[in-house]
């Protein structure tokens, strides 16, 4: 787990991970936070290094560390749903190279709200979700995460993963990422940030780049979705306001 100044969503990450009786180790990766992260870690009993600059050399680090041989990557905001770990390392276990966590949204408030239902469109989806879970010597063997990119490192592996012939599965159990109180501003503020990494991974991945951040291969899981979304016309109407300033924050140019 990479963490930096995340005492807000921490321990809630480390009590469900625990929970899994398929984890041996937990390793939280903290890029010196100023907040009570590390002081949280220990106390849950995970193993604390403290390392940075960013997230991908983060769990690279952590990376480095694990005597498992199996790996899952969670982020400090997300939280293992009852069995979602354990059904990972049953399909590893069984000759899967990776596997997808499947995630769903929970959080307060109308864009939290907003967020789910945009992340339910997106479940069994090849080009929109990334594998979290892998055998350690087949991720090591790859290189771990793009040190490069700090953002879209993930879907980075898992194409990675994919041209090198993985076995790639998913779960059904889900995984749960804490949107918190979610505001409008913020969402659309960390898309922009976004912008540059993105421009990274088009240069690498240009083919699957094109694919998965094309408008129109955006509205697919919406259209397939449609009756859902249509029955909750509040959310539907958010999960287009989101998208659309999304968008053409990750458009502008620094």
């Amino acid at each position: 787990m990479p963490t930096r100044d995340a005492g807000a969503t921490l321990g809630r990450c480390l009590q469900a991970s625990a929970d899994a009786t398929s984890v041996a180790e937990i390793v939280v990766v903290d890029n010196h936070s100023s907040d009570d992260s590390a002081a949280i870690a220990r106390a849950a009993g995970a193993r604390l290094v403290v390392a940075g600059p960013e997230r991908s050399a983060q769990r690279n680090v952590g990376l480095a560390a694990v005597t498992t041989p199996y790996v899952a990557f969670l982020d400090a905001d997300m939280i293992a749903g009852p069995g979602v770990l354990d059904e990972a390392a049953q399909r590893l276990e069984a000759g899967a190279d990776a596997v997808i966590l499947s995630e769903e949204s929970v959080g307060h408030g109308y864009w939290a709200a907003v967020r789910r239902e945009e992340r339910r469109t997106y479940l069994g989806n090849d080009d929109l979700e990334a594998c979290r879970a892998f055998r350690t010597p087949f991720v090591r063997s790859l290189g771990g995460f793009d040190e490069a990119l700090s953002a879209f490192e993930d879907w980075d592996l898992t194409v990675r993963a994919r041209t090198a012939g993985a076995r790639i599965e998913r779960t059904d159990a889900r995984a749960l990422h804490d949107e918190g109180r979610l505001r409008l501003r913020d969402a659309v503020a960390k898309k922009g940030r976004y912008g540059a990494w993105e421009r990274a991974y088009r240069a690498k991945h240009p083919g699957v780049a094109a694919r998965q951040l094309s408008p129109w291969r955006r509205v697919r899981p919406f259209v397939r979705h449609a009756p859902r979304l249509l029955g909750r016309p509040h959310l539907a109407v958010g999960v287009l306001v989101l998208k659309a300033l999304e968008y053409a924050a990750s458009r502008r140019r620094p």
